[in-house]
């Protein structure tokens, strides 16, 4: 008997001393609000996509019956359509820009830390709805934007009275939030040995072969990881386009993510927007499951 409780109380007691417990009872917190913030509001929104669920009532099991009036609704169609012009043009320029400021900021200068600080200052603020007024009247029909380009001769020019400009105010926020990925790459570029620019000097290639050559090679998985975040960003654009166009005009830059706002809370159908987050998600992990396919033939590693 006594050799038993020795037995179970030594394992007893290594369990609770074992690192891997440690390791549990620090992460029961995350394991708790990531069940409580995202897997059950996402089992429930499932569960609604297939109901006629509106807010205040009692859902009602539907079928397939929204997703089947998603594939004859324009208007979420067109959002599809405009959100993919969204990510084509804004996140490719929100990269460049990130990539030639990192570029930049690497260059030892003996105020190298207050630059990178004043430059991620956007990334902090730029969703803030303050931020979002202040562009509308930076790019407003009377702003300061509008009235430069006027003096070249476009009188009636208005961003946000045109179906075909509207959504560059909203590109050009979207970019110089660029903050987070440029400290990224100013990480990566950090890990680029020098050996390999020396030895480039030597053979007489010159800044741009280098930079093709060298640079972006091995910056590939850093390119990797701030595309795939920057298109989950993009794709979940809300805030820009809620405050500054809402949508408009005539619906040229009603996103998915206001649509899906508007449809769940503006007309109170949830059940039909729950169908169409669904349909994002989808979307979303197709394109990224495209890149990652396709990520072997651009990304270069080391080992």
């Amino acid at each position: 008997m006594q050799a038993t409780k020795r037995r179970f109380g030594k394992s007893a007691g290594g369990f609770l001393n074992s690192d891997n417990t440690v390791g549990y009872l620090f992460a029961i917190p995350f394991i708790i609000s990531f069940l409580l913030m995202t897997i059950i509001p996402m089992a429930l929104s499932f569960y609604y996509s297939f109901c006629n669920y509106w807010i205040g009532s009692v859902p009602t099991w539907f079928g397939i019956e929204n997703f089947y009036e998603l594939m004859h609704d324009a208007t979420f169609g067109n959002s599809l359509l405009v959100t993919l012009q969204y990510v084509v043009i804004g996140v490719p320029l929100k990269l460049v820009f990130a990539l030639l400021i990192a570029m930049l900021l690497t260059k030892p200068t003996r105020a190298q830390g207050f630059y990178r600080a004043v430059y991620y200052i956007p990334s902090l603020i730029g969703g803030s709805v303050a931020v979002a007024l202040v562009w509308k009247q930076l790019f407003g029909s009377r702003g300061p934007v509008v009235n430069l380009i006027r003096t070249f001769g476009a009188e009636s020019f208005n961003f946000f009275g045109s179906t075909t400009w509207a959504f560059l105010p909203l590109v050009l926020c979207n970019a110089w939030q660029f903050g987070s990925s440029m400290l990224i790459f100013a990480s990566g570029l950090k890990q680029i040995p020098k050996d390999y620019y020396e030895a480039s000097e030597i053979d007489g290639a010159n800044v741009v072969r280098r930079f093709f050559s060298i640079t972006l090679p091995c910056l590939s998985p850093i390119i990797l990881f701030n595309l795939i975040m920057q298109l989950i960003s993009g794709f979940m654009t809300f805030t820009q386009a809620q405050i500054i166009t809402d949508g408009g005009p005539n619906y040229a830059t009603n996103y998915i993510a206001l649509n899906i706002f508007k449809e769940g809370f503006a007309y109170q159908h949830m059940g039909y927007a729950c169908a169409q987050s669904w349909i994002m998600l989808i979307i979303m992990a197709a394109i990224t499951g495209l890149i990652f396919k396709t990520s072997s033939h651009w990304t270069y590693y080391e080992n």
